[in-house]
């Protein structure tokens, strides 16, 4: 075969935009209900529409929830845990109305709750009382603060009228319901402004009533200091929860009203509950659990014994692993890797023998045009260390000039709190297999690295995030394996943040590119929703107490300081990060006569899930680049007007 020589940022690669909107399918959630699997496929195709899936024993795979109804729920805004099955009958949140709907086999479904601003999710089935218990946040009332409680909805629809039986209140936030297996207790995450539930989160357990209500609700762990989540109730009736008291999220149970750890490790057995139903653990028997750590940034399943405390790792070809779920022999878990795409796993517990049941769609690739990460640790501030994924540019078609260095693309992940992974991203591999370097990077704030880590952002977002970021780039530098006058930064959202920030404040990068990231701390502040509404307290300072602070870090306010080109990436729907943020950035730009590019999506929210923005996005943003860094493009794409610069 014949290898070409050709300048980075060159190659011809069959990674097209249009291939990575099409991988950009998101497999979610599974759950077990008898034999049966189910579980939600996010479908750019059919505009980010989530649909729910069935594949029963026999192997027959099929689409349970008709079009147009999209099992999406906005509690929260990131939702999560859209839905539930209970022997054969299926309870979803729809999108368009948010209403709770009922399924029965065969038949279209049914709404349960009123036409009116609730939202519903993380529901858990009661069947002695013929009802779903879930969190419900209230948008009723336009002068108030949404209220989020848990109520209990009748499954044949006597909720129409009042929207469900409120139980628990009283407290800003609340995730997890979970009923014991007799239906005597119920259990529950909550939580108050300013904490996210990383932060300070309280387990709840009350006694269930004869006629449904809740009596004697105490806490029985979490409070100051101390992230509780995932509350589990174990085959026999013993409550399961997993804790940060040490620092690492391992699990703990309650039982004859003590605090039993079960495994303590400097690992974490969850993440952080961004969205509801989360499933990191479950049961096999009443003692071995099937659960999942992430150490060294790479996850493992392994069993667990809930006497003894060992752990007994389950060999598999994933190392990204979530969503797990148990019923007998059988589990079924959302897994991935860097060598084949994200998948609707079932594990036999018996054979320990592994069977995909769905995948994201067959890129076709060939995998000699996919190159792997490298794990990288490197020094940065304070005499601490930080921790990336790189990944080198790579196609085996092309090598470029001996001399040449390729330009590098480093990617600020949103949250903040949140991690990269290693599992397959044909968006990474988009701009390798041109000839662009990636160094993903897990900055000081991400998680799975412990809670000291994950809190090392506090009051700190735009620092420390942002010296990771550029040592992350010194550091390839330095070994000589990218070009120093070719660096960008990507990010979206709270990366997004990350990215303006290092292009305002200091002199490294070269180019950036913003997807619905921040600009205005303050208005972040005060027009975001309500579950991050405080967010910034602990990662800025309280507002308006230190709105100094917000001014000095909001690179709205400091556009003279910023020099180079940027490309902003923007939905017109954002209810999380407001257009008006991008704009007025942008609008700056312009009128400083810095090259800026401006890229709006009607009918986009928080994140793009149509196929063809997620294509024309990476499309846009390769040829900025392009221009910017003066390499030409292998084949054409449809150019995007760049304000204040020459036209090619």
């Amino acid at each position: 075969m014949t290898v070409a020589t050709v300048p980075y940022g060159s190659w011809k690669s069959p990674i097209t935009a249009a291939l990575v909107a099409a991988q950009s399918v998101r497999l979610m959630e599974p759950t077990v209900d008898g034999e049966t699997v189910y579980w939600l496929e996010m479908r750019p195709e059919e505009g980010g529409r989530y649909v729910l899936v069935r594949r029963t024993p026999d192997g027959e795979t099929r689409d349970m929830t008709p079009a147009p109804f999209n099992a999406r729920t906005r509690v929260h805004e990131y939702g999560g845990a859209s839905y539930l099955v209970a022997t054969g009958v299926i309870f979803f949140s729809n999108f368009a109305d948010q209403r709770l709907y009922r399924q029965d086999s065969g038949a279209a479904p049914d709404p349960l709750t009123p036409a009116v601003d609730m939202r519903y999710a993380d529901g858990v089935a009661d069947a002695q009382r013929n009802r779903v218990i879930c969190v419900r946040e209230d948008h009723t009332q336009a002068d108030r603060e949404p209220e989020n409680c848990i109520v209990a909805v009748d499954m044949a629809g006597g909720s129409l009228e009042d929207g469900g039986q409120v139980l628990a209140s009283g407290h800003d936030f609340f995730a997890a319901p979970r009923l014991s297996p007799d239906g005597s207790q119920l259990a529950w995450i909550a939580w108050n402004h300013p904490n996210m539930p990383w932060d300070d989160t309280e387990l709840w357990v009350a006694d269930v009533t004869a006629d449904g209500a809740l009596a004697n609700a105490r806490r029985i762990a979490g409070g100051v200091d101390e992230s509780v989540m995932q509350p589990h109730w174990s085959p026999g009736g013993v409550l399961y929860f997993v804790s940060d008291r040490t620092g690492w999220w391992n699990i703990y149970r309650w039982r004859s009203g003590q605090v039993e750890p079960i495994h303590e490790r400097a690992a974490e057995f969850a993440g952080p509950a961004w969205v509801f139903g989360q499933a990191d653990y479950d049961f096999i028997t009443e003692t071995s659990i099937l659960c999942r750590f992430i150490e060294n940034g790479r996850s493992q399943l392994a069993l667990l014994d809930a006497e003894t405390g060992a752990l007994d790792p389950i060999d598999t070809p994933f190392t990204v692993i979530g969503y797990i779920h148990v019923q007998g022999s059988q589990a079924a878990f959302i897994g991935g890797a860097p060598d084949r795409p994200t998948a609707v796993v079932q594990l036999d517990l018996n054979s320990r023998q592994i069977h995909v049941l769905s995948k994201t769609e067959d890129s076709g690739i060939d995998p000699a045009y996919l190159t792997r990460p490298e794990p990288m640790g490197f020094p940065t501030t304070d005499g601490a260390t930080a921790y990336a994924l790189y990944y080198p540019p790579h196609n085996p078609d092309y090598k470029a000039p001996s001399e040449d260095r390729p330009p590098l693309l480093v990617i600020s992940h949103g949250g903040p709190t949140s991690a990269t992974t290693d599992a397959q991203d044909l968006r990474i591999q988009y701009w390798t297999s041109r000839g662009v370097a990636v160094v993903d990077v897990n900055y000081r704030g991400s998680t799975g690295y412990g809670r000291a880590y994950r809190q090392a952002l506090y009051g700190r977002w735009g620092i420390v995030d942002v010296d990771d970021c550029i040592h992350a780039a010194k550091h390839l530098i330095e070994r000589d394996v990218v070009d120093s006058n070719r660096v960008a930064v990507r990010g979206g959202s709270a990366g997004g943040y990350t990215t303006l920030a290092a292009l305002t404040f200091r002199d490294f990068f070269k180019a950036g590119a913003s997807y619905y990231g921040v600009s205005d701390l303050e208005g972040l502040a005060l027009e975001t929703h309500k579950f991050e509404s405080r967010y910034l307290d602990q990662l800025i300072g309280p507002y308006p107490e230190r709105k100094d602070i917000y001014l000095e870090r909001s690179p709205i306010h400091h556009t003279d300081r910023l020099a180079c080109p940027v490309i902003f990436f923007q939905g017109l729907e954002d209810k999380v990060v407001p257009p008006n943020q991008a704009e007025r950035m942008v609008n700056a730009l312009r009128r400083k006569g810095i090259p800026v590019a401006y890229v709006p999506f009607e009918g986009e929210q928080h994140g793009f899930r149509r196929a063809e923005n997620i294509a024309r996005s990476l499309e846009a943003e390769l040829y900025f680049y392009g221009r910017i860094f003066g390499f030409e493009l292998a084949e054409p794409v449809e150019p995007v007007h760049i304000d204040n610069l020459a036209e090619a």
